[in-house]
């Protein structure tokens, strides 16, 4: 008996919605990273990109459980000596980019390297409610109704 492998030309790719108002960001990068990855799938290879194109609306209205709004940092560096530059999410959005906020979530869930730049390819994150892929006819996935504790009142 062989082990199954999959082929990326075998793997079918489905396109899925999600609201992401007044859900945890946490719980919905987590959830995100599985289907992006394709680990709901029974075909599930891990060097293949076997997950699904995501697209997220609403992504300006995001929550924090506890104080990690304000309290969370987030650090970067410019790549000079002392470029240490750090922010909070209420910073981020507040400001131009809020979609930022759940894109690095997803990201740091994912094991870097080439597989994982490929597969955040197929995210595409936007912060009010209008998106053009709808000509791709995209699944909605209510993840507020997956568990109670996905979203915030």
């Amino acid at each position: 008996m062989s082990t199954f492998v999959a082929k990326p030309g075998e793997v079918e790719k489905k396109w899925i919605l999600i609201d992401a108002e007044g859900l945890v960001v946490g719980r919905l990068a987590a959830l995100i990273a599985t289907r992006l990855k394709g680990k709901h799938k029974p075909i599930y290879t891990p060097h293949v990109d076997c997950g699904d194109n995501i697209v997220v609306i609403n992504a300006d209205k995001v929550v924090f459980t506890g104080d990690k709004h304000t309290d969370k940092i987030y650090y970067r560096h410019t790549g000079h000596p002392g470029g240490i530059k750090e922010t909070t999410p209420r910073k981020i959005l507040e400001g131009k980019f809020p979609e930022r906020v759940v894109e690095l979530a997803v990201e740091r869930m994912l094991k870097r390297g080439p597989l994982q730049r490929k597969l955040m390819r197929n995210l595409k994150i936007y912060k009010g409610s209008e998106h053009p892929h709808a000509a791709q006819s995209p699944e909605k996935l209510d993840v507020a109704k997956l568990n109670r504790k996905n979203a915030r009142v």
